[in-house]
């Protein structure tokens, strides 16, 4: 059987709920249906209920994605986010670590980032350096949808090693530039994409909301921006080009072999929509770390399907790997997901093992073992039923203590094997309005 072409697409910052097949709420644009090219893809693949992203913040999640291992093995993805400053040696993704683009490039598969990078800058730092042929994007955690700058000011889009200049709304050139790279192919090699967009990250601005860009506050942490509308606008801005690129898989006749998975990072922020999770991005409450999760391709997913088998990002990077039979045993960094191939012809199939987190912000620890979740935040242990209590509001830490000490002792033991976390390591707060006199806020 011929590999199968991959293209795997990163959301930011997008709630469990903001889609319509998630259950999204009534769109605040009448005139738009807010997803219904990805809902097309949940229709024809696999709907995740219970996918999880490896942190609550962006940074550690795609540390996790590229390595296929917790993130918490490099120091790199200790703070929460990631916001290193050119020239930083230390705050990155180091060249040497094998990843999941240089292990199907070793594979022979071309290779390409489109969009977000946020794991380091160059010149220590950078997708060229791990693993991807090309690189059409960012490097920074946030960027102006029109003037394409950075939080801080500067231009950061690039063209492999080169700033590059290009007008237009930056989902729109993402998703151009994908459906370019497809265009290209010849169908001789496969290919993987990483097409790893910035939406809905702030600044919150539609493809009609380029007057509002040219507003020196928006372009920045645009903390006084946005709304439910806009958001909504970004979201189907995105799935429009989730759209164009599958029509041109359709036209190149590749689109019976391609496997696409849909995620986000972390969970939504500010006017993201969770219901019926309860907590954010930052939080290791439900709202934090599940997300929407689909998974299509034809050839090797019967369509139709809705699995509440537990998952988490860095299990994706085994899964790829897997089904285009690349290895990295004898790469000397073992993975630690696990492989969710079994599921797509067994739909009973289970992933073994726990889900655990910890995070440096609020002193938070988490362990999912089926239902049940532990979760420790700001000094309190909460054990909760997630099978009837999915919104974490029933604490059953008293009724059910034995429960409760076997998983807190399992999340000891996990952690216990990883390196510690660092007593430099940064947290950044989340974005409010008083943080436009302050300039803090979170990536």
């Amino acid at each position: 059987m011929k590999k199968p072409n991959i293209i795997f697409i990163l959301a930011d910052d997008l709630g469990y709920a903001d889609l319509g097949c998630y259950g999204a709420r009534d769109s605040y644009n009448q005139s738009i249906d807010v997803s219904p090219n990805i809902d097309r893809m949940a229709a024809e693949g696999i709907k995740f209920k219970r996918g999880y992203a490896n942190s609550a913040v962006c940074s550690p999640t795609r540390f996790a994605l590229l390595t296929g291992r917790w993130q918490y093995r490099l120091r790199g993805a200790a703070d929460e986010p990631l916001g290193p400053a050119y020239g930083d040696k230390i705050l990155g993704l180091p060249p040497e670590h094998p990843t999941l683009p240089s292990l199907l490039r070793q594979s022979g598969y071309r290779t390409a980032l489109i969009g977000k990078w946020h794991l380091g800058y160059p010149p220590h730092f950078g997708p060229l350096l791990s693993g991807y042929d090309e690189f059409f994007g960012f490097y920074g955690g946030g960027i102006d949808y029109f003037a394409h700058t950075g939080p801080k000011g500067g231009s950061d889009l690039w063209l492999n090693d080169e700033r590059v200049q290009r007008k237009g709304y930056i989902t729109d050139l993402l998703s151009q530039e994908a459906v370019d790279f497809i265009n290209n192919e010849s169908g001789e090699r496969p290919f993987f994409i990483s097409l790893h967009y910035s939406a809905p990250h702030w600044p919150w601005l539609s493809r009609d909301d380029e007057a509002e860009s040219v507003n020196s506050k928006a372009r920045g942490w645009h903390p006084d921006g946005g709304s439910i509308a806009t958001y909504q606008k970004m979201i189907h801005h995105m799935d429009e080009g989730v759209g164009w690129v599958l029509e041109a898989l359709k036209n190149k006749g590749f689109d019976d072999n391609t496997l696409i998975v849909f995620t986000s990072d972390n969970g939504g922020e500010r006017f993201s929509n969770s219901w019926p999770l309860y907590g954010e991005k930052m939080d290791l409450l439900e709202g934090g770390i599940r997300v929407p999760l689909i998974a299509r391709w034809p050839r090797g997913i019967e369509g139709g399907k809705v699995s509440d088998c537990l998952s988490m990002t860095m299990d994706w990077t085994a899964t790829l790997l897997e089904i285009a039979g690349a290895s990295c045993d004898d790469s000397g960094f073992p993975l630690d997901g696990v492989s969710l191939a079994p599921l797509f012809k067994d739909a009973g199939w289970r992933r073994p093992g726990d889900l655990c987190w910890r995070m440096k912000h609020r002193a938070q620890r988490a362990l999912i073992r089926e239902d049940w979740k532990y979760l420790h935040q700001d000094g309190y242990d909460f054990l909760f039923d997630l099978a009837v209590d999915p919104r974490e509001r029933a604490n059953l830490a008293h009724r059910f203590p034995e429960v409760l000490a076997d998983l807190r002792a399992s999340w000891l033991d996990w952690n216990s094997a990883l390196p510690a976390i660092p007593g430099d390591a940064k947290v950044f707060k989340l974005l409010e309005p008083g943080d436009m006199a302050s300039g803090s806020g979170t990536y």
